[in-house]
């Protein structure tokens, strides 16, 4: 009776030490090196718009965890990094130096996605179409360009290899090169943090979406909200769960990402938190919400 009170009275010892044998058990379950346990292919190319203007609330590390453990699992997975510092292409440990083929060829210069995408190591299904630098003017040499909004919707279209899901990782702001995301999509994924001023801004992306939708993609939908950075140690984080699960109800996950020291160490050393610690809380709540989208997709045709 003792330990079981000493557990709930240190929950964070609890939460970041988890005893050895069960984190075992769950590296083997995320690893997947038998290739046993697999999530659900969706009947259709599923491609989601992962967005939100504000940043540092884990975009581009939920696209890139989120990608991984979806090809672990059995999944064809393709990453568009659609963001000029190319953090994704980072985190996927794909080169992205300048003069290396990226996602600008693609929009500018009508490249097509399949000369540009990378197979990334160690992890089968799972392909990367990097963001150089070049990236950056983009957004102002696209202005000019016939059909400008459409150009990476057709280069995904084009694309002779059928893919389960296309993630786009979005830069955090609302020009040109979101648009394109937004209108190659047929669902947006937003993550959402948990703290202060989470919901703000968001109205205007919601917004921009409903435009989006009005004038270029009808069939786009905000389809997954995904809490981030979640402390479970302060009532702000609990608070802001109820909000978002209030305004957005089903359309929530139910995993929620916690702030993980992992996560944020594994992008320095080129990884996923999948690969680079898979028995840790936060490798283990990026399965389950990739897990969930997996079965939502299977269920209702979207997430």
């Amino acid at each position: 009776m003792t330990d079981a009170y000493v557990s709930r009275e240190t929950p964070t010892r609890d939460e970041d030490d988890p005893p050895l044998a069960m984190e075992a058990l769950r590296a083997v379950q995320i690893l997947n090196p038998s290739g046993d346990i697999t999530m659900p292919r969706p009947d259709h190319t599923r491609i989601m718009c992962v967005a939100n203007q504000k940043g540092g609330v884990g975009k581009t590390t939920t696209t890139v965890n989120l990608a991984v453990a979806l090809a672990l699992h059995g999944n064809r997975v393709l990453v568009v990094d659609l963001d000029p510092q190319g953090n994704a292409s980072t985190g996927l440990n794909v080169p992205h130096h300048a003069g290396i083929p990226d996602v600008y060829d693609c929009l500018i210069d009508n490249v097509p996605l399949s000369d540009v995408a990378q197979a990334v190591e160690g992890i089968p299904n799972l392909w990367c179409v990097p963001a150089t630098i070049d990236l950056a003017g983009a957004e102002i040499e696209l202005v000019s360009v016939v059909a400008r909004e459409s150009r990476l919707s057709r280069a995904i279209a084009a694309h002779p290899a059928t893919f389960d899901y296309v993630f786009i990782d979005c830069p955090p702001s609302l020009g040109l090169l979101t648009v394109n995301a937004l209108v190659a999509a047929q669902e947006v994924l937003i993550p959402i943090q948990c703290e202060y001023y989470a919901l703000e801004g968001l109205n205007q992306l919601i917004n921009n979406i409903n435009l989006v939708r009005q004038h270029l993609n009808p069939t786009l939908d905000v389809s997954t909200i995904l809490l981030t950075m979640y402390d479970r140690r302060t009532r702000l984080a609990d608070a802001v769960e109820q909000d978002v699960r209030n305004h957005f109800g089903d359309k929530v996950l139910r995993a929620v990402i916690p702030r993980n020291v992992r996560v944020s160490e594994a992008p320095s050393y080129g990884q996923s938190v999948m690969t680079y610690d898979p028995g840790s809380r936060g490798a283990t709540s990026y399965f389950e919400a990739a897990q969930e989208i997996a079965e939502r997709g299977v269920k209702g045709g979207k997430a």
